[in-house]
């Protein structure tokens, strides 16, 4: 047994022996990379946008799960929406990897201003409605990204378009829909029935 432990230890040695801490650079082709800077700067600034609507509906959802608030359906319904955003952030992230967008500057890509600007609600109403509000200004900044990757004079960044028209915006305005229907539903509800309506329609969340 101490021979092969001995063995062991001296193969380790000698694979260590030959690791090295540096790399040389490779030489990789660049004719791939064609994103315009000014398209990618966007594109980068969405994943700090993408995660700040997340934290803020992080703390809609925590709100709404406080046991003086107990509104299970809201915070469920805010947490999975958190859920949403930072997997968006992730997918832009994405994308730019698949672009050959990240190679440098990765510490710089997500701020650290992620703080929520609001913490608690009144009600359910007004939740809802700042959650469409926020909805509209994701939908408005990735419209932004759009227009200046159609219009970056060095190359139409028609790939990245097609995406974001297709897969996002359709995303954006269905989740805008839904919100805007919930709120009207609710505030007709609370109308009639106050505090019970919040209620009932809370269970319905669920």
């Amino acid at each position: 047994m101490k021979f092969f432990a001995v063995l062991a230890i001296s193969c380790i040695a000698l694979a260590s022996a030959e690791l090295q801490c540096e790399h040389k650079q490779p030489n990789v082709p660049k004719e791939w990379i064609d994103m315009g800077k000014s398209c990618v700067k966007k594109v980068r600034d969405q994943v700090t946008e993408e995660l700040k609507a997340s934290m803020q509906y992080m703390a809609m959802g925590a709100h709404f799960a406080r046991d003086s608030v107990n509104r299970p359906g809201f915070a469920k319904l805010f947490f999975d929406a958190a859920t949403e955003e930072r997997n968006h952030a992730i997918e832009f992230i994405s994308y730019l990897l698949m672009r050959g967008e990240l190679t440098s500057d990765v510490s710089n890509l997500i701020k650290r201003n992620l703080v929520p600007k609001k913490v608690s609600w009144a009600s359910g109403v007004e939740a809802l409605r700042d959650a469409l509000k926020l909805e509209a200004s994701v939908t408005k900044k990735i419209r932004s990204i759009i227009k200046t990757c159609e219009e970056d004079p060095a190359f139409n960044d028609y790939h990245l378009v097609d995406y974001l028209a297709s897969d996002f915006l359709t995303e954006q305005y269905k989740g805008q829909r839904d919100l805007a229907g919930k709120s009207s539903t609710l505030d007709k509800m609370m109308d009639k029935h106050g505090v019970l309506g919040e209620f009932l329609f809370d269970k319905q969340l669920l």
